[in-house]
């Protein structure tokens, strides 16, 4: 690995590299690259950057004020393994070319801002993040819609409505609904492709603890990488979804991180454990306290639960999200903390009672998320909790699935739709100025661009299903 210019130009003339790919992510959380012969690069280039036009990216600038400037970070050189024509990538700051200052929407820099805001608060000195993300590979997907007509369609060789194709032979062993976590081959087709995923992303500098199938019939998926601090874990993050699906696609196959693409069987979600740490203690824990949480644990999960519906407006980004985000397929809807509890918002892992390892998991998430914005914006209403001292109350340590209409009505639920989310996230917001780690244009951007592009387009169009429902009114 390289971590000054000179060692990334020395690293790419030794590795034969031919061609530079710039990188950096959109707001709403999409690799966008340009490339360059290696002719071209010089080490100046991580003074000068390269341009690009801002008002083609989404949620970024406006066609009057479109030039904007990345600049390469030398530490995140990596050789792309799916490239024929050897290729180094680089991923990158952004900046205003004329001020040269740090782009207010630019995700990555909102992530080193929180970082920085947790050392200056004096909270904290490190915030530790662990994602769990979930997705599907399927052999084949279609989909259109037009002014007179919609449908969409994925299949795989796993899946249970299969039983009866003529597959030239049809073996069987296909993965009946919300039966699919950890079934050995030949049920889980998918290993080999798995590690070769885990392998590759351990090459580019993402070491992984797990991988497995997951619940969901048709291939679900889950690798699981080993936590890290919270803009190192964006990058990873970013650079697992490129690896899955071009992993995916090597094999013929497709890979998507959308969160609810087949009904009535899981979604995808992205779980994410959280530990802050200062002068190298570990300040989620107190062996004396509630499964192991100290009380800025406590404080901190406050924090989460109370500003959980604005949360997910970035943690669940999309229309899409909330098909996951209903009772009965393991989703997290009780805005509740509880340990070993997997149907609360909140789960105190309890696999071990060392220090170290003592942390607490945000169940919400999916993995449309832009992983910048969603750790960011949990660390920082995890230190609001913190800094007002807010009671999460009592934890739920019974099945929510089975619990009274009383026991329910004292429980918030995750909010219902993405509307509804970002009309939370509008009414609290204060939290995610803190520092200026947020902006109040990045967040009305994303809450216009959501609504405009996205809940409105979906709103207009009539789905197959209400041909089903009201055809024949």
């Amino acid at each position: 690995m390289a971590n000054t210019p000179a060692e990334v130009m020395n690293l790419a003339r030794e590795a034969g590299i031919k061609i530079f790919d710039f990188r950096f992510v959109d707001l709403l959380g999409t690799w966008q690259h340009t490339s360059k012969s290696i002719d071209d690069v010089d080490e100046d280039i991580f003074e000068e950057g390269v341009g690009f036009d801002g008002s083609s990216i989404r949620g970024f600038q406006a066609i009057n004020e479109s030039d904007m400037l990345m600049i390469p970070d030398p530490a995140t050189a990596r050789i792309d393994p799916y490239t024929s024509i050897p290729t180094m990538y680089l991923l990158c700051d952004i900046y205003d070319p004329v001020t040269r200052q740090r782009y207010s929407r630019d995700p990555r820099g909102v992530a080193q801002r929180a970082e920085e805001y947790l050392v200056v608060s004096g909270l904290g000195d490190t915030a530790y993040f662990g994602p769990e993300p979930e997705f599907f590979v399927f052999d084949n997907v279609q989909y259109a819609h037009t002014n007179e007509s919609s449908f969409h369609s994925v299949d795989s060789v796993e899946g249970f409505w299969n039983t009866g194709a003529d597959e030239g032979p049809n073996l069987g062993y296909k993965i009946r609904p919300k039966a699919g976590y950890y079934p050995v081959p030949p049920h889980d087709t998918l290993m080999d492709i798995r590690s070769e995923m885990v392998l590759t992303m351990g090459e580019l500098g993402v070491p992984v603890e797990i991988h497995h199938h997951e619940v969901g019939t048709a291939g679900q998926c889950e690798i699981d990488m080993r936590f890290d601090t919270l803009t190192d874990m964006g990058d990873k993050t970013m650079t697992y979804k490129y690896v899955v699906r071009n992993t995916a696609r090597k094999h013929n196959k497709v890979a998507t991180f959308m969160p609810k693409p087949i009904f009535a069987d899981n979604g995808s979600g992205m779980h994410v454990h959280q530990s802050i740490w200062k002068a190298g203690k570990n300040l989620m824990f107190d062996p004396e306290g509630y499964a192991g949480l100290s009380e800025f644990a406590r404080f901190y999960v406050g924090g989460l639960l109370k500003h959980g519906p604005s949360l997910l407006a970035f943690a669940a980004p999309t229309v899409n999200s909330y098909r996951r985000l209903v009772p009965g397929f393991e989703a997290p809807v009780n805005l509740v903390y509880s340990q070993r509890n997997r149907s609360a918002a909140i789960r105190i892992p309890t696999y071990s009672t060392s220090e170290k390892s003592k942390r607490i998991e945000f169940r919400c998430p999916d993995t449309a998320a832009n992983p910048y914005l969603t750790f960011a914006a949990l660390l920082l209403a995890g230190l609001d909790g913190v800094k007002n001292r807010i009671d999460p109350g009592a934890p739920a340590d019974f099945d929510l699935y089975e619990a009274t209409p009383a026991q329910l009505r004292r429980i918030r639920s995750t909010p219902h739709s993405l509307d509804e989310a970002l009309n939370a996230l509008e009414r609290d917001n204060a939290y995610l100025l803190e520092g200026g780690v947020f902006t109040p244009d990045l967040i009305e951007s994303w809450i216009s661009w959501k609504r405009s592009t996205e809940i409105a387009p979906v709103a207009l169009r009539p789905t197959p299903y209400e041909f089903y429902l009201y055809f024949d009114v």
